[in-house]
C-alpha cells in the first residue's frame, strides 16, 4: 500500500482585548444583547471614517515578535472587496500588501518533545457581524462586525490533527499569557479555517487541498482533520482521487463527517487595493523593541523551567502551563520556598480538580500560596500525614478558615518512646495475631498497623509506626 503524508494548513482567527473596536469608538465586549456596541462607523453609514486603534497594534507587533517574524516598517491597510450580509461597507478592512509579520516560526511542545510551525504571516483586521439562521429567517447581530481580529496563517507544515490541535492551544495560550486576548472558544474569540491535503512517498501533492471554514473548538478541529483525511485517503486508494475536487466543506457534528459547501476552482480575486482612508502608522525598531520588554515569559519557556531546574516531569509541567493563573499560582508557591514536588502535586491534582468541580478562577480560590504552604510545611515536618492534610484542605475550604485552626486537631504522634508504648500493648493484647504473623500471615501486619491508628484516633505517624511494628513484632 503506497504510503500517503497528511498535510496540514491552518489559519487561525483571534479577537483581541481592547476598549474599543479596531476602527471605531464603539465598545469591544462580548454581550448576549444583539445590537447594543454597535457605532455608525460599524455600520458604514455615509460621512463616516475609520480610525486606527493604537493598541491593537500594538498587539499585533507584539504577537509577531513572538511568532518570529519579519516585521513591517509600518502598518497599512487593504480593502478586501466582497459583499456578504456581514459586512455592511461592502468590503473588510485588512491587511493583504504589508502584513505585520511575515516568514517566522514558532516551536510547540508535544509530549515530552517540540515541533515548529513554520508562519507564512499575521496580519490585522475587522471581524464581520454575526449571522443566526433559522428555518423562516436569519437574523445578524452587528455587535462582532468591527472587532480587531489577528489572523495568523501557518504554511502547509502540519502532519497530524495532534499537531494541529497542539500549535491552536498554544497558540490560545499566547494570547491570554499576554492578555492580548481572553481566546475564549466558548463566545467564539478563536476560529479555525482548516486546509486539508494528501503527499505520496516523493512529496507529490496527491489529493486536491480542501478547505474547511470556521471550525469553532479544537475538538471539532481534531475531528475534522481525521474525517477528511480518512475521506481523501479512501478515495485516492479507490480510484486515484478522481471523484475529490478542490472545495469547501464543513465540518457536521452530529454525523462527524465533512459536508461540500461549494466549488473553489481558483483563488477569488478579491480586488485588493489600499485602504485611503487609513494613513499608514510607521513602526518603528524602537517600537518594537520596547513592545518586546512588555512581553511575559511564554508557556515554553515556563515548562523548561519547571523541568530543568526545579525537576518537575513532563507531565506535570505542562499541566501547570496550560492556564497562566495556574502557572503564577505554582511560580508563587516557588518564591515562598514550599517544597516543589508536593506543591506540585497538590496544585495539578487537589486544586485543580476543585477548581473544575466549583468552576472558578484560581484567583478566587480560597486556598492561597500562604496557606497552601502552612498545610505542605506541616506535611514535611512529619506534623500532619498526607491523609491528615487532605482533610484539613477540605475543611478550611468549606468554613473558609486558615488551616492552621484545624491542624492542633490532627497534630501526628510522632514520639517513638510514646509509640512504643503504644505498639507494645497493642501486641501484648493480640498475642495469637502475632503468632499467626510470625508463621506466615504476613498480611496480619496491616492488622496491627489499623489498630495502632484505631487507638491513635489515626494521628500516629504511619512511617515511624511501621518500623516500630517490625522490631517489635520480630522480637
Amino acid at each position: 500500500m503506497e504510503e500517503l503524508k497528511l498535510v496540514i494548513g491552518l489559519e487561525m482567527h483571534c479577537e483581541l482585548k481592547s476598549n474599543s473596536k479596531v476602527f471605531s469608538t464603539a465598545k469591544n465586549s462580548y454581550s448576549d444583547t444583539a445590537n447594543t456596541y454597535v457605532s455608525p462607523v460599524d455600520m458604514a453609514f455615509p460621512g463616516t471614517l475609520p480610525v486606527l486603534n493604537k493598541k491593537c497594534v500594538y498587539d499585533a507587533i507584539k504577537m509577531a515578535s513572538i511568532l518570529n517574524c519579519t516585521i513591517a516598517d509600518e502598518m497599512l491597510f487593504d480593502r478586501k472587496n466582497y459583499y456578504y450580509p456581514d459586512l455592511p461597507k461592502g468590503y473588510q478592512i485588512t491587511q493583504c500588501t504589508k502584513p505585520v509579520g511575515i516568514n517566522g516560526y514558532i516551536d510547540i511542545p508535544l509530549n515530552d518533545t517540540t515541533f515548529r510551525v513554520e508562519i507564512s504571516d499575521i496580519h490585522l483586521e475587522e471581524d464581520t457581524a454575526s449571522l443566526d439562521h433559522f428555518s423562516n429567517m436569519s437574523t445578524i447581530d452587528y455587535n462582532r462586525a468591527g472587532v480587531p481580529l489577528l489572523e495568523c496563517v501557518t504554511s502547509p507544515c502540519l502532519h497530524s490533527a495532534e499537531e494541529a490541535v497542539a500549535f491552536l492551544e498554544y497558540m490560545r495560550n499566547i494570547y491570554q499569557y499576554t492578555g492580548i486576548s481572553d481566546a475564549d472558544t466558548k463566545k467564539g474569540q478563536i476560529r479555525c479555517d482548516v486546509n486539508v491535503n494528501l503527499k505520496n512517498s516523493k512529496g507529490e501533492y496527491v489529493t486536491p487541498r480542501v478547505e474547511m471554514k470556521n471550525v469553532n473548538s479544537f475538538s471539532n478541529v481534531y475531528n475534522a482533520i481525521k474525517c477528511e483525511e480518512e475521506r481523501q485517503k479512501a478515495s485516492y486508494l479507490k480510484d486515484g482521487g478522481k471523484e475529490l475536487i478542490q472545495e469547501t466543506r464543513r465540518y457536521d457534528e452530529e454525523t462527524n463527517t465533512t459536508i461540500g459547501m461549494r466549488h473553489k476552482e481558483d483563488a477569488i480575486d478579491y480586488k485588493y487595493f489600499i485602504e485611503p482612508n487609513i494613513p499608514p502608522y510607521p513602526i518603528s525598531k524602537e517600537l518594537i523593541d520596547s513592545l518586546k520588554e512588555e512581553i511575559p515569559v511564554l508557556p515554553l519557556e515556563r515548562k523548561l523551567n519547571y523541568i530543568n531546574n526545579y525537576g518537575l516531569s513532563s507531565y506535570d509541567a505542562e499541566v501547570l502551563i496550560k492556564n497562566k493563573d495556574v502557572s503564577d499560582y505554582f511560580n508563587e508557591c516557588i518564591k515562598l520556598g514550599i517544597d516543589l514536588k508536593l506543591a506540585s502535586n497538590w496544585v495539578t491534582v487537589n486544586i485543580l480538580s476543585e477548581l473544575n468541580k466549583s468552576n472558578i478562577s484560581i484567583k478566587d480560590f480560597y486556598i492561597t500560596p500562604n496557606l497552601l504552604k502552612v498545610i505542605i510545611d506541616n506535611i514535611t515536618n512529619n506534623t500532619i500525614s498526607s491523609k491528615q492534610a487532605k482533610e484539613i484542605f477540605n475543611k478550611s475550604l468549606l468554613e473558609k478558615k486558615n488551616p492552621i485552626e484545624f491542624i492542633n486537631n490532627y497534630k501526628q504522634i510522632s514520639n517513638k518512646e510514646e509509640l512504643t508504648n503504644i505498639i507494645i500493648n497493642i501486641i501484648n493484647n493480640n498475642k495469637e495475631q502475632k503468632e499467626l504473623y510470625l508463621n506466615g500471615r504476613s498480611n496480619l501486619f496491616d492488622y496491627f498497623v489499623g489498630q495502632v491508628m484505631k487507638e491513635t484516633k489515626g494521628k500516629a505517624n504511619p512511617t515511624i509506626t511501621k518500623e516500630i511494628l517490625l522490631e517489635e513484632l520480630n522480637k
